[in-house]
């Protein structure tokens, strides 16, 4: 890990490493970001293993112009009035995936939504368009510690964690994004931030209020939701019955998929989604068995996950 100015030889560098699949800590107008090529799988599951977080919530997504947006989402009216208002800004709104999404899976944690933004901050801005992708980029701490608001404190929450740290100066409004949710008909809040509910609603009229529901969180800073597959799904299973399909992980004789044929569970976090998917085809299979993967690192938010996958339906 190195920090270096927000110059444009640091800016350069951020760009080659994240290119390369590295993550770059930058600073946004909110809190500094640990960014990853959101359309790497890979390098969106170092972040999660970066951050050590427990479970695989949904990322967001900063983006340089809007017309990245075609590449990445269906948008709506809403949408484009509100992005000509509080965009670049501390507003982050969760769409519909589009058919053809660049983005990871990974970074919707298997949702059919993502979540963008675009940063109101000119290192940012300047990053993005060097690497000419969209970044995933959570705070860049440690999972369930303050957010960084300085360099220092991105060095010192993750040291090595983070291959470079463009150093910026302070953030300007210092508390994350608001997340509003355009995926449904009537739009809602589900994180507070400095773009107020009533600046939103000025824009698009009355907002619904958010629901609280732990099995269906959508934002960044609720609880972890994921895609759950229709099939049953039966955990730390070393064979197939004959009716299933078997995800594997390392040496899995007879894997109808496997995550990670090395055991790397980095490829297997950014696998996973996608597999669970391509696997989910009741015509073929009445189940989906999943071999054992460690419980070490990123393999617990893995576990996490598959843990809910196989929970029994409502």
């Amino acid at each position: 890990m190195k920090i270096v100015d927000a110059s444009s030889a640091g800016i350069a560098e951020g760009a080659r490493l994240l290119r390369e699949g590295g993550l770059v800590a930058f600073p946004t107008e909110t809190v500094y970001g640990l960014g990853g090529d959101a359309t790497n799988g890979k390098a969106v599951a170092r972040i999660f293993a970066a951050k050590g977080r427990p479970s695989f919530n949904p990322l967001i997504v900063h983006v340089a112009e809007l017309d990245w947006i075609a590449d990445l989402a269906q948008s709506d009216e809403r949408f484009t009035a509100l992005a000509k208002t509080f965009w670049p800004g501390p507003l982050t709104m969760i769409l519909r995936r589009c058919a053809s999404c660049k983005a990871s899976e990974l970074v919707s944690a298997g949702l059919d939504t993502i979540a963008l933004r675009m940063p109101d901050h000119d290192v940012a801005r300047s990053l993005l368009r060097a690497v000419d992708r969209p970044l995933a980029a959570p705070s860049a701490n440690a999972s369930g510690t303050i957010s960084p608001t300085h360099a220092q404190h991105v060095a010192d929450s993750l040291g090595d964690k983070v291959d470079l740290i463009i150093d910026g100066g302070p953030c300007r409004v210092g508390l994350e994004s608001t997340v509003l949710d355009l995926s449904e008909r009537h739009a809602a809040v589900l994180r507070p931030g400095a773009v107020t509910a009533e600046e939103i609603a000025a824009v698009i009229g009355t907002l619904a209020a958010a629901a609280d529901n732990p099995a269906a969180p959508r934002s960044p800073g609720q609880l972890a939701s994921h895609y759950a597959p229709s099939l049953p799904v039966r955990l730390n299973a070393t064979a197939a019955l004959p009716d299933e399909a078997l995800l594997g992980f390392g040496y899995s004789p007879g894997a109808t998929l496997n995550l990670s044929a090395r055991g790397d569970v980095i490829e297997a976090a950014a696998k996973l989604f996608a597999m669970l998917r391509a696997l989910d085809a009741p015509a073929k299979h009445k189940g989906i068995a999943v071999a054992p993967v460690p419980m070490a690192g990123i393999g617990l938010a893995i576990n996490d996950r598959l843990r809910r996958a196989a929970a029994p339906k409502g």
